[in-house]
């Protein structure tokens, strides 16, 4: 004779609807992703127009169009682009990751680093994007920059830059970078420590290994460990 099923309580069903309605609740992150792509939408106005002035300049004047001030023009142009791959990375990304999966599994479109994507890989992804982008205005900089602090611009965009300025966007570029190195080391090491976990796994199986406590098979798990390539941490000494 089976067991009767047990009557949920009021308290247990009070506990999933309360837990159904927070999972719902990432829903409301896709009117954002929406608002992303329309800003994509924007920037794709945006490099048109740059790429129109940039065509309309060195198509009608091609002798005073300088290599720096085309070269300028260019670099204005791949940093919309490279906003734009940032956008893509956050909206598909973010959705795939936050919301709810894509179902691209089969997809012929499906991007390559969507297939290992997830919040750790994302962060990193996303602070290389930064760093490109702030790669980009700092070579801006240098080109543009002519006399530090001179009253009289004659550079080629009209702007005044300051030693202090200059160093700044130096300071920060190299803080971006640090940062990222940062992610992707505890990315790295976060990869690792779960590979080791899962290899300890597979091994345990193996060996019908079964762990009664926490104290339970310590040097079990130091043999295992041993057998997979992690320190030698077997002891030998009688339990008391």
């Amino acid at each position: 004779m089976n067991p009767a099923t047990p009557t949920p309580t009021i308290g247990s069903r009070w506990t999933n609807s309360v837990g159904s309605l927070i999972f719902l609740s990432r829903w409301l992150q896709a009117p954002l992703y929406l608002g992303l792509i329309v800003a994509q939408l924007l920037y794709v106005f945006q490099f048109m127009g740059e790429l129109w002035h940039l065509a309309e300049h060195v198509v009608t004047d091609p002798r005073k169009a300088e290599q720096a001030v085309v070269m300028l023009g260019v670099l204005g142009l791949i940093d919309v682009v490279m906003i734009a791959n940032l956008l893509i990375m956050v909206i598909i990304g973010g959705y795939e990751t936050f919301v709810s999966k894509l179902n691209l599994e089969d997809s012929r479109d499906r991007p390559e680093w969507l297939s290992h994507v997830n919040s750790n890989v994302l962060k990193t992804k996303l602070a290389m994007s930064i760093i490109g982008i702030s790669s980009i205005h700092l070579l801006k900089t240098f080109i543009e920059v002519n006399d530090l602090g001179a009253e009289e611009v004659e550079n080629l965009t009209g702007e005044v830059y300051s030693e202090a300025g200059v160093l700044w966007q130096v300071a920060i570029h190299t803080i971006f970078i640090l940062s990222a190195l940062g992610l992707a080391w505890i990315d790295r090491w976060h990869n690792k420590d779960a590979a080791r976990s899962r290899r300890l796994m597979i091994k345990e199986r193996k060996l019908g290994i079964f762990h009664a406590g926490p104290d339970a098979g310590a040097r079990e798990i130091a043999e295992l460990e041993a057998a997979v390539g992690g320190p030698e941490l077997v002891d030998s000494s009688p339990r008391s």
